[in-house]
């Protein structure tokens, strides 16, 4: 392991590189996901709203590839590989019915993906971090990468509200409303 900064002003460039394939991975399977949740949401409300995020995520991930590709990192393709076939097997879950979708299902989708928006953000914030030391990587796409990244959580924040008003019970106003601001 490297602790002495590379080309570029990089310290521990193989840690860089499995922390950015493990963020490829994580964008690999919120696509996957979004894409399943728009499926299930086509006709409905949530519908234009999915369709955003998923180009959204899309393009990050075309982003975060970019990165990859000016620092010289490989892809790790058994990652890639081993996140779409947890996706689908992620479908198989218990959610209290075996033949049919649970209104739970919609919740949990909800609750995945914005925590993993956070990740997300934290990852381009790390990025951002080291695009000090290495101006391969573009600090201003990663500033506007943070803000849509909150952005998206904000939305799916409201979402998951909505759903579990929906499948629980209680109000589905946005947080700040609950809490009186």
């Amino acid at each position: 392991m490297s602790e002495s900064p590379a080309a570029g002003g990089i310290r521990n460039p193989d840690l860089l590189g499995i922390y950015v394939n493990d963020h490829l991975m994580a964008a690999t399977g919120g696509v996957e996901l979004v894409g399943r949740m728009l499926q299930t949401h086509r006709g409905k409300p949530f519908e234009p709203h999915l369709e955003r995020l998923l180009g959204e995520l899309r393009e990050e991930k075309g982003a975060l590839l970019s990165t990859m590709k000016a620092l010289g990192i490989p892809v790790r393709q058994y990652k890639q590989v081993a996140t779409w076939l947890g996706e689908k097997i992620s479908r198989l879950k218990l959610n209290g019915r075996l033949l049919s979708r649970s209104p739970l299902s919609d919740l949990i989708e909800f609750e995945f993906i914005s925590t993993a928006v956070l990740g997300k953000r934290a990852g381009f914030e790390t990025l951002r971090e080291v695009a000090e030391v290495d101006d391969r990587i573009d600090k201003e796409l990663l500033e506007r990468l943070i803000r849509q990244a909150d952005q998206q959580h904000e939305w799916l924040s409201e979402a998951r509200r909505q759903v579990a008003a929906r499948v629980f019970g209680g109000r589905s106003e946005p947080a700040s409303e609950v809490a009186g601001g």
